[in-house]
């Protein structure tokens, strides 16, 4: 039997932490405000950020570690306030104002920190290799705002799992696994243009709160 490691440099995961109220879901666009505005600030300086880093790497074939340090930062925020309000609402725990790892949070992102990465690629992975990956993800997120997508797929289905919670007072799980797939193939999308990465984003949707590690490939 054949196995093939499939571990992504750039690992998504979730927990659904329950139990979820079943009225919360309703306000959280009004309780992340403060998140939304810092956010705001964040991004700018990530994405000035990530054209220094494009210049070492071009001249030097590697990741400033500061400057990948903070970027890695900023994605981990936005996914937790993503997965709190309305990429996900799989948690009522309110999101740390913290660019740290924080593994005790129920959504947790991390980018292995690459060798030498290549001085040609960095030219254009981050709009012409990455264009086919920009209208999949785009379908997912809709527009960006905050470093995050609204109005996308991705919201819809959240918005599908709110109405169960209030209903129901149950959070679908088919809907978990298939929001988790989709912010995860988002994020790879952004780790992958913010140059973290030279390892190209699957075209494959793995759904579920833990990364996929291996394939049987026989």
């Amino acid at each position: 039997m054949a196995v093939t490691n499939t571990s992504s440099p750039v690992r998504v995961e979730a927990r659904l932490d329950l139990p979820l109220s079943r009225w919360l879901w309703l306000v959280k666009w009004i309780l992340v405000i403060p998140h939304w505005i810092v956010l705001c600030f964040l991004w700018v300086a990530f994405v000035l950020l990530t054209v220094v880093a494009f210049f070492a790497i071009l001249f030097t074939g590697r990741y400033p570690r500061g400057i990948f340090g903070f970027n890695l930062g900023v994605l981990r925020w936005s996914w937790r306030v993503s997965y709190y309000a309305y990429g996900g609402l799989g948690t009522d725990r309110y999101p740390p104002f913290s660019l740290g790892a924080e593994p005790d949070y129920p959504a947790t992102l991390d980018v292995t920190y690459p060798g030498e990465l290549s001085r040609g690629l960095v030219l254009v992975k981050w709009w012409l290799l990455a264009l086919p990956q920009y209208l999949v993800v785009g379908v997912f997120v809709g527009s960006f705002h905050e470093g995050w997508g609204g109005g996308g797929l991705i919201a819809l289905l959240a918005l599908f799992a709110g109405v169960a919670l209030a209903v129901t007072t149950r959070y679908p799980p088919g809907i978990f696994d298939l929001l988790v797939g989709l912010n995860r193939w988002a994020l790879r999308v952004a780790a992958y243009a913010a140059l973290m990465t030279d390892s190209y984003p699957p075209f494959r949707l793995d759904q579920g709160g833990l990364e996929p590690v291996a394939r049987d490939t026989t």
